[in-house]
């Protein structure tokens, strides 16, 4: 969507800190011992506290209120009775729908003890999206985004996974600008417009630069031995730098 209107513009912003609110309590709920239900249950609790409804189950009927994926699993992980354990990497994506307004966001954290490699990715993970921000202003090459995680990947030794992208959002889950990817691509000549309501959100990896449907329909996984990493944010599209409705008030990894 674009904003419009003041109305646009904080309901955009309540759903940020709706979903903010909630990434940021499961991930500091993560421990070993701790199901991906239970983690999920924390997240549906605070959804129904504030009022927001699970975009997931809203738009798609998806067997949980979030997203939960751990290790070798990208995106799109179904919350269950899978044990959280030491030395996990676990990615969280919070999206929900407040009150007509759609927003979406997602984090990473490393279980500790923390193997080297995994603390990298995940640090390497967020700063591919702080450079992505950093593109993300009115007029600009929406390719300058996918062009910014990709060198940050490879700064960092990692690979970019090419089948997973950012998409627009506001009004529905999923919107036009779709395939916001996390590559340079050259083709891609749109140019983001002032108000545009985006999602953006580098997947970078150690092995697999593609993932495919696990047999559950839903989870999203590589190589076996691939790890994976997400941050996300909302962002609306601004003359000079976006504004950002899903800022953490602490910080991951």
């Amino acid at each position: 969507m674009t904003v419009e209107s003041q109305q646009d513009l904080e309901g955009i912003l309540r759903a940020g800190r709706v979903v903010a609110i909630v990434r940021d309590a499961m991930l500091q709920a993560i421990e070993p011992g701790i199901t991906t239900a239970e983690l999920d249950e924390i997240g549906a609790k605070l959804l129904e506290h504030q009022g927001a409804k699970s975009a997931p189950r809203v738009t798609y009927n998806f067997p949980g209120a979030t997203c939960i994926s751990v290790n070798e699993e990208a995106a799109h992980g179904i919350p269950g009775p899978r044990k959280i354990e030491a030395g996990d990497i676990v990615n969280v994506d919070v999206s929900a729908e407040l009150n007509g307004y759609f927003a979406d966001t997602g984090g990473t954290v490393v279980v500790p003890p923390r193997a080297t490699v995994k603390s990298r990715l995940c640090r390497a993970t967020q700063l591919a999206l702080e450079h992505a921000l950093a593109e993300v202003r009115a007029g600009a090459p929406i390719n300058r985004i996918g062009k910014a995680i990709e060198r940050t990947a490879e700064s960092h030794h990692f690979k970019v996974i090419k089948n997973l992208a950012g998409h627009g959002i506001g009004r529905s889950l999923h919107e036009e600008p779709t395939g916001i990817v996390s590559y340079f691509d050259r083709r891609d000549t749109r140019r983001l417009q002032l108000g545009q309501v985006l999602a953006i959100e580098p997947f970078l990896s150690t092995q697999s630069s593609h993932v495919r449907e696990a047999q559950d329909g839903w989870t999203l996984v590589g190589h076996p031995a691939n790890l994976s990493a997400q941050f996300e944010h909302t962002v609306i599209v601004t003359r000079g730098a976006p504004i950002v409705a899903t800022l953490a008030e602490t910080a991951s990894c």
